[in-house]
Parts: C-alpha cells; structure tokens; sequence
C-alpha cells in the first residue's frame, strides 16, 4: 500500500515529503533521544545485525529508556511517539506558525548570518588564543594590518 506521504525509499529507509518538519519535531521534543528510544547506535553495534529484520527483532527484544526505571521499547510505544509527534506539530507548531511575523523572520535571518556568524567567530578567536597562549605560556598578540 503507498502511503502518500512517502516519496520513495533507499532500501529499508523511506524518504518521506515533510521530512524537515518530522525531524525538527522529533529533535525539538526528544522524542529521538536515548531516554525515550534507548541508545540505537549502541544497541546496532551490539547486535551487528546483517539483514534488516534481524535488527528489528534485536531492537524490540533488547531496548529500554535510558533513564532510571526507563520502560522496555515496544512498536506500540513507537506508535506512541508518533502521536505525540502529530498533536505537537499540529498544535503547538501551527500555533507558532500562525503567530510569526515576516519581520520576525527577517530579524532571525538577519541575527542568524551576522551576529551569530561574528559570536562563533570570536569565541573561535578566543579559544585558540587560549589553547595557544597556554601551549607557549605567553600572551599572544593579533598582528595589526599595516
């Protein structure tokens, strides 16, 4: 059955069409982290599966929340993700959504290129400064332009 929301597939993996939004609500929320899925990358590497279905199977028989008392991951609970995923995005996001402004967007662009641009940059600066000023135990001076 084709699900319209599915733009094709790499192998096991689906392309989906609004693969920007699900990702972004799926990392804003956590719903992707170890304290909700349990650690996938530590779990594959466990199981080092060589078909698709072996993981699968490996996955639901071994995953728990990575907390205290953290719950054994079933695909009804991945249902569940899934919906709390839907009711934040369809409530919280279209609520942002219809309250952002284009000057909001435009300050954002705008604080995104040049103030965070220069901020990284200067913390760059400084952190090598640091690292070299502690390696050769002097104050190093930037050389001027002339």
């Amino acid at each position: 059955m084709q699900r319209e929301w599915i733009n094709g597939s790499e192998g096991e993996n689906l392309k989906f069409k609004r693969e920007t939004l699900l990702n972004y609500g799926m990392n804003r929320w956590g719903l992707n982290k170890a304290h909700s899925v349990g650690s996938t990358s530590e779990l594959i590497r466990n199981s080092a599966p060589n078909k698709y279905e072996e993981w699968e199977q490996f996955y639901f028989s071994q995953a728990r929340q990575k907390k205290k008392d953290g719950i054994k991951i079933t695909r009804e609970y991945i249902s569940g993700l899934g919906q709390t995923l839907y009711i934040k995005l369809s409530e919280v996001v279209q609520n942002e959504l219809e309250s952002i402004s284009e000057e909001e967007c435009i300050d954002y662009a705008y604080n995104l290129v040049i103030n965070r641009t220069y901020v990284g940059y200067r913390t760059e600066i400084e952190t090598i400064y640091g690292q070299l000023e502690e390696a050769v135990e002097r104050k190093i001076e930037p050389a001027l332009n002339g």
